[in-house]
C-alpha cells in the first residue's frame, strides 16, 4: 500500500515517523513539500521520496495533513490527479467528509479523522469517520496508518465536534491541570523540579490505571478517598468551584467551536 502525505509540519511528520517505525518500506511513502530545505530534509532523515508538486502524487492512500483554511486550494489543485477507488484521509479539523467530496471526483472515497498531539510520543488517540464511498476496506486503511501514531476508534460522523472537544482539545485540559498542580506545588514549598516530577509521574500514572484496570474512574477515585481525609478535603474544594460543571461548559464551548469551523467561521 502506497501513502502520500500532503503537508510536512508536526503532525505531517508524525504521521511518517510513526508508518516508519511501525515497519512500513520508506519507499512506498511519498511527501509533498514545496519548501526546498524541509523537502531535504525530510529526504535525508527518512529516506522518502519528496515531491514538490501535487501532480506527483499516485499513491492509493493520500493523508490531508494541512491546515483547514488551506483544503479547497490543495484539492482544486489535487482534484485533477484523483481516481475513483484512491482514499483521501483528512486530518484537517472541522472539514466534512461531504464538504471534501464535492471538491474530488466521483468515487474517491474520504475519511475524517481527529487526531491529538500525543501521536508525537506514539500515544495518540484518533477517531476516523468514513465518507459516502468509503468502503470496510478503505477504512482499515486508514485504521492501520493511524494507528501506527497509537490507539485509533471509528464514530460515525456526526460525533466528531464531540471527539474534537474531548481527545483532540483535550490535552491542553491535562496540561492546564498538570500545569496547576505544578504552581500549587511550589506555593505549597516544593522546589519546582520537584512539583514537576510529581505532578507528571501521578497523571501518568493515573492513566496507566485507568488503561490497565479498566475500572471506571469514579471507583479508582473512591479507592484514594479515605472518609475525613486530605484527597476527601480536596475534591469537596474542587466540587466547590464546580469543576465539572467548568468541564462541561468548556467541552461544549470547543463542540460548538468546532461546528463553526465547519461552517466556514
Amino acid at each position: 500500500m502506497t501513502v502520500a502525505i500532503i503537508g510536512a509540519g508536526v503532525m505531517g511528520e508524525t504521521l511518517l515517523a510513526g508508518l516508519i517505525r511501525d515497519g512500513r518500506d520508506p519507499g512506498s511513502l511519498t511527501v509533498v513539500e514545496k519548501r526546498a530545505e524541509r523537502a531535504a530534509e525530510l529526504r535525508d532523515k527518512y529516506g522518502v521520496s519528496v515531491a514538490g508538486d501535487l501532480g506527483a502524487v499516485t499513491a492509493e492512500t493520500i493523508a490531508l495533513v494541512i491546515k483547514p483554511q488551506d483544503m479547497t486550494a490543495v484539492l482544486t489543485d489535487l482534484a485533477p490527479h484523483l481516481r475513483p477507488g484512491q482514499l483521501l484521509v483528512s486530518l484537517a479539523a472541522g472539514i466534512t467528509t461531504a464538504a471534501i467530496e464535492a471538491q474530488v471526483p466521483a468515487g474517491v472515497a474520504v475519511a475524517r479523522v481527529m487526531p491529538n498531539t500525543p501521536a508525537l510520543v506514539g500515544e495518540g488517540m484518533a477517531a476516523v469517520s468514513p465518507g459516502a464511498h468509503c468502503t470496510e476496506e478503505h477504512l482499515a486503511t486508514a485504521e492501520s496508518m493511524l494507528g501506527a501514531m497509537g490507539r485509533v476508534v471509528r464514530v460515525p460522523e456526526y460525533q466528531q465536534d464531540a471527539v474534537t472537544a474531548v481527545s483532540g482539545s483535550g490535552p491542553a485540559y491535562v496540561f492546564l491541570v498538570v500545569e496547576a498542580m505544578i504552581e500549587a506545588g511550589v506555593h505549597l514549598g516544593l522546589p519546582r523540579p520537584t512539583a514537576t516530577e510529581l505532578a507528571v509521574q501521578t497523571v501518568l500514572g493515573a492513566a496507566t490505571m485507568l488503561r490497565e484496570t479498566g475500572e471506571h474512574p469514579a471507583l479508582l477515585r473512591e479507592q484514594v478517598t479515605s472518609p475525613g481525609g486530605t484527597t476527601a478535603a480536596a475534591l469537596r474544594t474542587l466540587e466547590d468551584h464546580g469543576l465539572r460543571a467548568a468541564f462541561l461548559d468548556a467541552l461544549e464551548s470547543a463542540r460548538d467551536r468546532s461546528r463553526a469551523l465547519a461552517g466556514g467561521a
